[in-house]
């Protein structure tokens, strides 16, 4: 694997599940990168400074020596074909990649309006019915759970971008009042990925089924 010839600058917010899955790549490919948390609830995203990098005004953002993504499966992508030269975490061969990039798509499909919104709803205490989020958490979920019944990983049986994408917002449905106890499917792969040596966790909030 290669390395960036300075530290990736990496503009991250401890709770988001967006960021988080781009420090987890970034920790598995060991790159060197500078953490700089933007104050979110202060609006430091979208002052111009912010906003000359990412015109939606929205973490994570990487500057790699001047090249700069923004989106978390932009950035994901980007790390993997710049600095994964094994293309340990994103194949190459065609129907592996599709496989890949079929559960990376997820995080901006169920896991977005399912889990994340349902978390979003309780961690911001907005006045919104995360009923409809909910359904779209369980209906990804059951699906999710059925297709872990037979493999370690979501595809084949080594570790991609296809779990690191999918796992931030999988990991604290809890919060969001999403139950995972009746996936022990999707709780033993929850596992697998925590036991590995680059993990590390994202912050727990005390709110829906954490709130004790």
């Amino acid at each position: 694997m290669t390395q960036p010839a300075t530290p990736i600058k990496f503009y991250t917010f401890p709770v988001s599940g967006n960021t988080h899955r781009v420090e987890l790549l970034l920790r598995a490919l060991d790159l060197p990168f500078e953490r700089i948390d933007i104050d979110l609830r202060g609006k430091q995203q979208k002052s111009e400074a912010f906003l000359a990098m990412n015109p939606f005004g929205q973490v994570p953002v990487i500057d790699d020596n001047g090249t700069i993504i923004w989106d978390s499966v932009a950035i994901l992508t980007y790390l993997a074909l710049t600095y994964d030269t094994e293309r340990k975490y994103l194949p190459t061969e065609p129907k592996r990649f599709a496989e890949v990039m079929a559960w990376v798509s997820k995080a901006s499909g169920p896991i977005a309006f399912g889990l994340a919104a349902a978390r979003r709803i309780h961690i911001f205490n907005t006045p919104a019915d995360p009923a409809p989020a909910h359904q779209i958490a369980h209906d990804f979920l059951h699906v999710m759970d059925e297709h872990l019944a037979t493999r370690a990983w979501l595809v084949d049986d080594t570790l991609t971008l296809a779990d690191l994408a999918c796992y931030a917002y999988v990991a604290h449905a809890p919060e969001g009042g999403v139950d995972l106890k009746p996936f022990e499917n999707v709780t033993g792969w929850l596992a697998r990925l925590e036991a590995q040596p680059f993990f590390v966790a994202m912050p727990k909030s005390k709110v829906g089924l954490w709130a004790e």
